[in-house]
């Protein structure tokens, strides 16, 4: 089943998708200036006890996940994915319309 989109539509989705980009890329740069600061201020204050482990796997692990969804490597919940759940919410929705017609 392939999708017919007019130009303005296709124009908006890649819209979409520069926007999810530069908010990965804005994400990632937080992430790349804050946690050395964290690492310093860890190193300085208590030398025996890492704690900058934290921040750069609790923090690390979402930007992961953000970059494969901004760039379509998610392994699941992809745009087949969601395609497929709207036809079968709307078929889901037809079915109970003519049941409430019947």
């Amino acid at each position: 089943m392939g999708t017919n989109y007019s130009d303005s539509e296709r124009y908006y989705q890649a819209q979409k998708k520069v926007e999810e980009i530069k908010k990965f890329y804005q994400h990632l740069t937080v992430y790349l200036l804050c946690n050395p600061i964290v690492i310093v201020v860890n190193l300085m204050t208590s030398p025996g006890y890492l704690y900058f482990w934290y921040s750069l796997l609790g923090w690390g692990i979402p930007i992961v996940l953000h970059g494969l969804k901004a760039f379509d490597c998610f392994p699941f919940f992809n745009k087949e994915w969601e395609q497929q759940k709207i036809k079968e919410i709307i078929d889901k929705e037809k079915v109970s319309q003519k049941q409430i017609w019947k």
